[in-house]
């Protein structure tokens, strides 16, 4: 029993010496006007950004953040279309096809490598060819998810809610509607360090309200 009770001390103090070490306006900032109703822990990203492609395949912080969560939560992520030109807006709604249809992880990969590494996705032809030789989504479940009311109310959806939060680049991550999670506060003397430390700032996050 006494094994036990020291288990649980060791716990509550460790997470609370690493709480103690998060601090508004350096690891996160909390922001001026929360947004209700969004999810939990949300994520904006673009396909066109390097550093997205770095946080999705190379550091994986989506990764790292998703196993410190509760089992009630996950990480719910939003394309922007200010990167990209007129085909950011393109890219967007098909993420947003993605969403729709659950296939998110099937084409995550594909289409970053086809816009920044083989440089294969030029136009929404080869956009959607990634849905259907990666998710095995047909060309007609694919156009009619394009044009279907559930997947354009949710690119408004992701454009209001990127206004309502005043984002100014990605990647970026907030946490209940009231925190965002200061990439450049965070500690960057090692990647692992850095994926570590982002994940439990987010898992502190969780927990205030």
């Amino acid at each position: 029993m006494k094994k036990i009770w020291f288990a649980l001390v060791g716990m509550v103090l460790a997470f609370s010496a690493s709480a103690a070490q998060f601090t508004d306006g350096q690891q996160y900032v909390t922001m001026d006007k929360p947004v209700t109703g969004e999810p939990q822990v949300l994520e904006f990203f673009s396909f066109f950004c390097p550093h997205c492609y770095e946080f999705e395949h190379v550091w994986h912080v989506s990764d790292a953040v998703k196993k410190v969560l509760p089992a009630n939560a996950k990480v719910t992520k939003y394309h922007v279309e200010f990167l990209g030109g007129e085909m950011g807006k393109t890219v967007t709604q098909a993420w947003t096809v993605a969403m729709a249809l659950g296939v998110e992880d099937k084409v995550t990969a594909p289409i970053f490598d086809g816009i920044q590494k083989s440089q294969t996705i030029t136009d929404p032809t080869s956009l959607k060819d990634v849905f259907v030789k990666a998710a095995g989504i047909t060309p007609e479940a694919y156009d009619a998810a394009w044009n279907s009311f559930v997947v354009k109310s949710l690119v408004a959806q992701q454009e209001k809610v990127a206004a309502d939060v005043n984002l100014r680049g990605v990647p970026a991550m907030f946490v209940n509607g009231k925190y965002m999670v200061n990439n450049g506060g965070l500690d960057t003397s090692s990647m692992d360090n850095f994926v570590q430390q982002y994940a439990n700032v987010v898992k502190f996050l969780i927990t205030q309200k």
